[in-house]
C-alpha cells in the first residue's frame, strides 16, 4: 500500500506534481564494494534472463530444460543476487519443497500431460498470502512468525492446479505498508529492507516490493503482489516491470492477509504485459469464501491474452489529468515521449480534470481502511495457526519486542485501527460512502469525455531509502482513484531518467481489464522501454 496518499498528503494521492531532486543517496562503505561488484547488464551472463513464460515453455518442450532445471536456476540466482551479490533482499522465505513440485510437473509433462501455459513454472508469492507448504505466512511481522498455514489461499490453489511451482515467499513492506505513519516502504522486521535494483540506495517502493524487485531482476519470471492502494502498480513502475492491479473481486481474497475488504486484491507482476496477462487469467475465479468474487461471474476471462493486439490504440480515446503534464522536467521528459507514441499509434489525447473532482478523500479512505483492517486482521488471526489472534495481541508483542520489532519506526497505525469501533460506526459507514462516490465520478469523467480510460504516470521516481525519517513524497501518485473505486488498473515501463524506471497506468470502469490490457499492450510493443537493472550503487557509482 502506498502509504503516504492519505497519510501525508492528506488528499488524493498527491495528483499535483513537484520538482524532486535526484540527487545520490548514501550507501554504507561496507556494502559498496560488494554492491560495486555485483553483476550489471553488460556482464550478467544468467541463462534465464528476461525470458518469458512462453520461452520456458518451448524450453520445457523441446527437452533443453526441465522444470527442475529451471527452478534450480532460479534458486541459484537468487543466492547469487538476492543473498550475496547486491544483497537486493527481495526473498523472505525459499520453498523447500520447490524442486519436489518441479520433478513431480516434470513426471507429468513426460507422461504427457501438460495442464497449460505455467505447467513447470516457478513463481515468487508475496508474504501475505496463504501457502500450505513450509513456508511461514507473516507480512513480515515477527509478530506472527510462527504462522504456518494448513490451507492454501483461493489463489494458489488455482496456481497448484495450473502447474506452478510455487518457488517461495517475497518480502514486502511489513503488514503492507500499514503499520506506522513514518514507515520506509520495503522494510519488515521478519524480512529486513529490500533495495531497488536499480540504484541500490534507492527504495523499491511497497508495499509488494519483494515480488517487484525479484521480477526486475530475474530471481524468477512472474510474481504475485497485493495492493489496497499502490501496491503492485508502485513498486511495478519503479522497478521497471508490468504490474496489473485487478477490479477488486476479479481475483479471491481468502487466505490473504487483509487492510480491507472495499479494496483490497491480488495482482500479476511480469517483465512483459503478455505474462502478466498469462497469471491474471489463472488467478481469476469465484470463490465462496470471498463474496466479493460472485459479482466477476460471467465477467472474468480465463485467457486475458486474446486481448494483445498491437494495434489496440487504434481509435482509442485516452484521458490525461492535467497535473500529470507540468512538474518534475524528467517526468515530463517521460509522459511526453509516451504521450508521442501513443498518438502515432492512432489514440486521442483528452486532458481531463479528475484530481479536482476526487480532492480530499484521502483521510476519508485512511478512515475506511483503519476500520476495516482491525475487523478484517481480527478475522483472519482468529483462524490462523498463529500464537497471535487479534490486533491487540500484536501491539503487544511489538511493545514487548520493540528492539527487534520497532528498531526504526513505531506502531502508530495498528494502535489508531485498534482505537476504532466495528462496521457499524457511523463514521466508518459516512467515510464509505464518501470514498466509494469515486465510481461515479470516474464513471463519469469516462462517459462525458468518451474515453476508452484514464492515463498517467504511475508514481514518481524512487525515493532514497531512509529508515530515520521515513518515506518522503516522490511527486506524483496515480494509484488512488482506480484503488478506491476498486477499478482495474494496469501500469506498463515508459521508460527511466537517471537509471530510475517510472510506469505508465491505464485504468478503467469495473471489470474492463481486457481493455486495458489491449492498450497497455500496444503501447508496450510500440514503445519497448524495459530496461535492465544495473545495480548500481549510487547515481554516481
Amino acid at each position: 500500500m502506498q502509504r503516504r496518499n492519505f497519510i501525508k498528503t492528506g488528499s488524493l494521492a498527491g495528483i499535483t506534481l513537484s520538482a524532486l531532486s535526484l540527487g545520490a543517496c548514501k550507501i554504507p562503505p561496507s556494502e559498496q564494494k560488494q554492491a560495486g561488484s555485483s553483476t550489471d547488464k553488460n556482464t550478467d551472463d544468467f541463462a534465464l534472463k528476461e525470458t518469458t513464460i512462453d520461452i520456458l515453455q518451448q524450453k520445457m518442450k523441446s527437452k533443453e530444460y526441465t522444470s527442475h532445471a529451471i527452478t534450480q536456476l532460479y534458486l541459484t540466482r537468487i543466492n547469487d543476487i538476492d543473498k550475496n551479490g547486491p544483497k537486493l533482499n527481495a526473498v523472505i522465505e525459499l520453498n523447500p519443497n520447490a524442486l519436489d513440485m518441479a520433478n513431480e510437473l516434470d513426471k507429468e509433462r513426460d507422461a504427457g500431460k501438460i495442464r497449460g501455459p505455467l505447467h513447470g513454472i516457478p513463481v515468487l508469492i508475496k508474504d501475505n498470502i496463504n501457502t500450505k507448504d513450509k513456508v511461514a505466512t507473516t507480512a513480515g511481522s515477527l509478530a506472527i512468525a510462527d504462522n504456518y498455514a494448513t490451507k492454501d489461499a483461493f489463489i494458489i490453489n488455482q496456481l497448484r492446479e495450473a502447474g506452478a511451482v510455487i518457488l517461495g515467499k517475497a518480502n514486502l513492506s511489513e503488514w503492507a505498508n500499514f503499520r506506522s505513519t513514518r514507515a520506509a516502504s520495503a522494510w519488515s522486521s521478519k524480512g529486513g529492507l529490500t533495495k531497488c535494483p536499480y540504484i541500490l540506495d534507492r527504495n523499491p517502493s511497497g508495499s509488494s516490493a519483494g515480488s517487484g524487485v525479484a521480477v526486475a531482476a530475474n530471481l524468477c519470471a512472474i510474481a504475485i503482489g497485493t495492493e489496497t492502494d499502490g501496491s503492485v502498480v508502485s513498486p511495478a513502475s519503479v522497478n521497471g516491470i508490468v504490474g496489473i492491479k485487478p477490479t477488486v473481486g476479479l481475483l479471491s481474497r481468502s487466505g490473504i492477509i487483509p487492510i480491507s475488504k472495499t479494496q483490497d486484491t491480488a495482482g500479476p507482476m511480469a517483465r512483459t504485459v503478455k505474462d502478466a496477462a498469462i497469471l491474471l487469467g489463472i488467478l481469476a475465479g469465484v470463490d465462496p469464501e470471498d463474496s466479493y468474487t460472485l459479482n466477476s461471474k460471467g465477467k472474468a476471462e480465463t485467457d486475458y491474452t486474446k486481448f494483445l493486439d498491437a494495434k489496440g490504440l487504434q481509435g482509442k480515446r485516452l484521458g490525461i489529468e492535467k497535473t500529470a503534464l507540468t512538474g518534475n522536467p524528467d517526468m515530463e521528459i517521460l509522459l511526453n515521449g509516451a504521450i508521442a507514441v501513443l498518438k502515432s499509434k492512432g489514440a486521442t489525447i483528452v486532458e481531463i480534470e479528475l484530481d479536482k473532482e476526487l480532492k480530499d478523500l484521502g483521510p476519508l479512505e485512511f478512515n475506511v481502511l483503519l476500520y476495516e483492517f482491525k475487523d478484517g486482521l481480527n478475522k483472519y488471526l482468529s483462524t490462523a495457526n498463529s500464537k497471535t489472534k487479534s490486533l491487540a495481541d500484536v501491539i503487544a508483542f511489538n511493545k514487548n519486542n520493540a528492539t527487534k520489532a520497532m528498531p526504526f519506526f513505531k506502531q502508530e497505525i495498528l494502535e489508531q485501527a485498534q482505537a476504532k469501533g466495528d462496521l457499524n460506526s457511523k463514521e466508518y459507514i459516512y467515510s464509505l460512502k464518501k470514498t466509494t462516490r469515486t465510481r461515479q465520478i470516474i464513471d463519469t469523467i469516462l462517459k462525458q469525455n468518451k474515453l476508452d480510460a484514464i492515463i498517467g504516470p504511475t508514481n514518481g521516481f524512487a525515493c532514497c531509502i531512509d529508515l530515520v525519517n521515513g518515506d518522503y513524497d516522490n511527486g506524483f501518485g496515480f494509484s488512488t482513484p482506480p484503488a478506491m473505486a476498486g477499478y482495474p488498473h494496469i501500469t506498463v515501463p515508459m521508460g527511466a531518467a537517471h537509471h530510475l524506471p517510472m510506469g505508465l497506468s491505464f485504468f478503467s470502469t469495473a471489470y474492463q481489464e481486457g481493455e486495458i490490457i489491449k492498450l497497455a499492450y500496444a503501447y508496450e510493443q510500440a514503445a519497448k522501454k524495459r530496461g535492465l537493472p544495473e545495480f548500481k550503487v549510487n547515481l554516481l557509482w
